[in-house]
């Protein structure tokens, strides 16, 4: 069952008497927004980050690496 344009429209009227006409277009401003920002995010290319997180995690674990060398080292010494 759907319903009748004069139902949506009391629903519409009602809202604005409750609401008020400045907030309901500050909420549809930012839901627009949203809608904007999602587009855009899935747009763009995901190997960026992608790779930026390869290099970080590479990075890390060279570091973890080259700490666990000393730490044998220092071990082996004592």
């Amino acid at each position: 069952m759907t319903p009748s344009f004069v139902q949506i429209l009391i629903v519409v009227a009602l809202l604005v008497l409750l609401f008020g006409r400045g907030k309901i277009s500050a909420l549809m401003g930012d839901v627009a927004k949203g809608i904007k920002s999602f587009k855009k995010g899935m747009q763009e290319e995901p190997e960026a980050e992608v790779t930026e997180d390869v290099k970080t995690i590479e990075h890390e674990a060279a570091e973890t690496v080259s700490t666990a060398k000393k730490t044998a080292g220092s071990k082996a010494k004592s």
